[in-house]
């Protein structure tokens, strides 16, 4: 089982998805003028004039969907994840997560714009919206999107075995916690918030996100200023190691493809940029501005603070340590856990494994909304099916903590590679509509509040929900 997997994880990610990533986030980034450079503050403000505005009925505000999708990206891959792109990719991993991450905002903000302006109200009221629904409306392919769908629900599933398998692995080497109490006790406080439904989830996620985030910034800011004096250094190998200029890492690490096909692989693990999964949540939010671009601005604001904030604060801390020399065999939790020992003492072991705790456990949530998404396209908003779901993804979180982390990574790249090479192709195609929002929205905003207005788009007509986006006359 685990060469297929291995066989099918290297040949998707080194034949196809990591020059594919690439080229893409390339292509959306000079598509739409360097917007992620341009209009910056556009993401800011965005979220800014959203605070504090109501929820429509069925919808999450701005800043939810901003908590739940940073919940999905904010996991595991920031600190395992860099851990492991630093041991098989060396210093220069760090590089291409960056590059991954300045390209995949623009990716980011072409599928959540695209999600928005292909949603819909589903039978309770809700909105429900992503790759599934711009893959049917958008390039009127109904089929692929149920495809897209099923293979959604089962990528969620695996994230959420990851998750759980991390927060395992952090306990057992902090605390010497046995997997099957850590995986008790973690699927137990899954089904407390997933039986919630996604209410419960957004109000969580909004308020555990925020700290735990700042809180882990704040402590590895606090390492790199006592560190100043290596930061030189240590940009100098990020860079000269992203292009196999670091011989003095050696081997398979000192490589360029080791970097630039561990550091792009981690880097979308962690930021889901072009994946499929945000969109879901970016769909469920009441946009401020009315207009599909205003959710995209936000939703590039959040690859931004995942990977360029949250994932160089670790690398730095790590990079920092000296732990990982030329003998270094620890690798994943264990690396970063070795690294705040060396900055922290005693404690550091026990702050990593609280953190990866509440990284993990969010994602895990956020999983549970998006696959949710996913099985509403399939089967409607059918309360039993909801039911079912839930409880198979507190089953696969209880069976995460339990398996080996070869098996449920190389499951999570598997399944996240072929959602990527799916969704990629879509947005690609579906370019032209997204090009034409970026620029609605920007040339609205010189004089007035964006707002979308289908009068102006024709060719959108029968493909959008006009309850959603058309005016009173339209909606009759």
């Amino acid at each position: 089982m685990d060469m297929i997997i291995n066989t099918a994880s290297e040949y998707l990610w080194g034949y196809f998805l990591t020059y594919g990533l690439l080229a893409a986030g390339a292509y959306f980034t000079l598509r739409l003028g360097f917007l992620q450079l341009r209009h910056a503050g556009e993401m800011i403000r965005t979220l800014a004039s959203a605070k504090g505005v109501g929820r429509e009925e069925g919808g999450i505000s701005p800043f939810q969907a901003l908590s739940i999708s940073l919940a999905s990206r904010v996991g595991t891959g920031n600190i395992v994840g860099v851990a492991v792109a630093l041991y098989l990719g060396g210093a220069g991993a760090i590089f291409w997560m960056w590059v991954v991450a300045f390209l995949g905002m623009a990716t980011s903000f072409a599928e959540s714009t695209l999600a928005q302006l292909y949603k819909t109200r589903s039978e309770d009221g809700s909105y429900r919206g992503g790759p599934e629904f711009y893959i049917a409306r958008g390039l009127g392919l109904p089929w692929l999107g149920k495809v897209f769908a099923v293979l959604f629900i089962f990528t969620g599933l695996v994230f959420g075995a990851v998750q759980s398998n991390s927060i395992a692995g952090a306990m057992n080497g902090a605390f010497a916690v046995s997997p099957l109490v850590t995986g008790l006790v973690v699927s137990g406080l899954v089904a407390i918030v997933v039986l919630g439904g996604m209410s419960r989830i957004a109000v969580v996620a909004e308020f555990v996100v925020p700290f735990m985030a700042g809180v882990y910034v704040l402590v590895t800011l606090v390492v790199a200023v006592m560190n100043a004096g290596q930061l030189p250094g240590i940009l100098g190998d990020i860079v000269s190691g992203a292009f196999g200029l670091n011989e003095a890492a050696g081997g398979a690490a000192g490589s360029m493809t080791a970097a630039l096909m561990n550091g792009v692989r981690r880097g979308l693990f962690s930021n889901e940029a072009g994946l499929g999964t945000a969109p879901h949540i970016a769909a469920s939010a009441t946009p401020n501005p009315h207009h599909p671009a205003a959710q995209g601005f936000v939703q590039a604001l959040s690859v931004f603070i995942d990977t360029i904030v949250v994932c160089t604060a670790t690398a730095i801390l790590i990079l920092t340590s000296g732990v990982m020399g030329p003998d270094n065999t620890l690798n994943g939790v264990e690396l970063t856990q070795a690294a705040f020992n060396a900055h922290l003492g005693g404690m550091g072991p026990t702050f990593v494994a609280a953190a990866i705790f509440l990284f993990a456990g969010t994602t895990i949530f956020s999983s549970y909304a998006f696959c949710e998404n996913a099985a509403a396209i399939l089967f409607g908003s059918n309360p039993m099916v909801q039911l079912g779901l839930k409880l198979v993804i507190i089953a696969t979180t209880f069976g995460g903590a339990l398996q080996a982390v070869a098996l449920v990574f190389g499951l999570a790249d598997v399944f996240m590679a072929s959602l990527a090479s799916i969704n990629l192709v879509v947005i690609l195609l579906l370019s032209g509509t997204v090009r034409a929002m970026a620029q609605d929205y920007v040339t609205q905003r010189k004089t007035h509040t964006p707002r979308l207005d289908l009068n102006a788009f024709p060719q959108l007509r029968g493909k959008v929900d006009q309850e959603v986006w058309g005016t009173r006359s339209d909606r009759g």
